[in-house]
């Protein structure tokens, strides 16, 4: 198979050929039609993630047919599309597992960060982390629902009822889940980088009331807000945004360091709340409702061999929606 392959952090992939994987007890091998570029994979190259297994494959955005089946495997057959999340593994029995708190697990592993990942034509899964998919449709299209979608959904959740809900940083999650808040009534308030017009052009495309950079106030209060830039400033912004009662939802992995600010954008009961990971249920959730409510992504697809360019693209904030690699057939 073909692979792209970090050895080092902070160097760039390395397009390597190297056998094809074979599925353990309880695994899939899913040839890989397509895998999304999260801007978790980039601090996995960047090294704002610790410890990851190297060399390791990135990519936790899989879209793929199963060709391969381990011992022990049920419910799938050969040449079925799933997905394949970030979450790849976990042990089942400390606390958080027993009491359904699985995207916190002690021991877990994460596909492409410390099992190896979607970038390349083939990919191992545990079968129990993996979804099913439609047949039918761009696999690239349905990419970028396997992690910028299920932690955008995880974290939609977490706004509660929130009527106005401000999102703040207008990427490959906001735009899937601005389309999700908008099927259940909510009013979508858009926060891009100061300056952005193509981002607050394609905001108010996708039907948001407002938008705007993120140095502006809205013109209305907020209900809650979700950050998904990693960006530490952006959270007294929020802050001083939302009203009394009000959340602020951190949805990355990783932020930079929040500034301190005055007690008083957090008192009267104001809230700031992380989101990790997802489970299972997060996922089935979320794919049924997409499916139900026809939500699309907006991609820019580059070939698997182009990984590096399409992860300099993310970095410089030139991608409108997603970028995921198409892997040669």
């Amino acid at each position: 198979m073909l692979a792209m392959v970090l050895h080092q952090i902070g160097k760039p992939l390395i397009l390597e050929e190297m056998p094809d994987p074979v599925p353990g007890p309880g695994e899939l091998r899913i040839r890989v039609e397509a895998c999304g570029v999260c801007r978790t994979d980039l601090h996995v190259v960047d090294g704002e993630l610790p410890d990851p297994k190297l060399p390791i494959i990135p990519g936790h955005e899989i879209v793929g047919r199963v060709d391969a089946l381990g011992c022990g495997v049920a419910g799938f057959d050969l040449g079925v599309r799933v997905g394949i999340p970030w979450l790849g593994w976990t042990c089942g029995v400390c606390p958080y597992c027993t009491r359904g708190q699985e995207n916190l697990c002690d021991r877990p592993l994460f596909n492409g960060y410390t099992r190896n990942g979607g970038y390349a034509t083939r990919a191992i899964a545990d079968a129990r982390y993996a979804f099913p998919l439609p047949a039918e449709g761009a696999a690239a299209a349905l990419a970028p629902l396997l992690c910028a979608g299920l932690i955008g959904w995880r974290s939609l959740r977490f706004a509660g009822t929130a009527k106005n809900l401000g999102l703040y940083g207008f990427g490959a999650a906001a735009h899937i889940i601005a389309q999700a808040a908008r099927k259940q009534g909510r009013q979508i308030f858009a926060f891009t980088r100061p300056g952005d017009k193509a981002a607050q052009e394609f905001a108010l495309e996708l039907g948001a009331a407002w938008a705007g950079g993120s140095d502006e106030a809205p013109p209305e209060e907020l209900d809650a807000a979700i950050i998904y830039a990693p960006v530490g400033e952006l959270v007294p912004a929020a802050l001083a945004s939302v009203r009394k009662g009000g959340s602020v939802v951190c949805a990355g992995i990783h932020m930079s360091d929040i500034p301190s600010f005055p007690y008083s954008l957090l008192w009267q009961e104001r809230k700031i709340l992380s989101v990790a990971n997802l489970t299972r249920q997060d996922g089935a959730e979320f794919l049924s409702f997409a499916s139900q409510h026809g939500i699309a992504t907006s991609t820019k697809t580059y070939p698997l061999p182009e990984a590096n360019s399409a992860l300099a693209d993310l970095r410089a904030g030139r991608l409108q929606g997603a970028a995921v690699l198409v892997p040669p057939f």
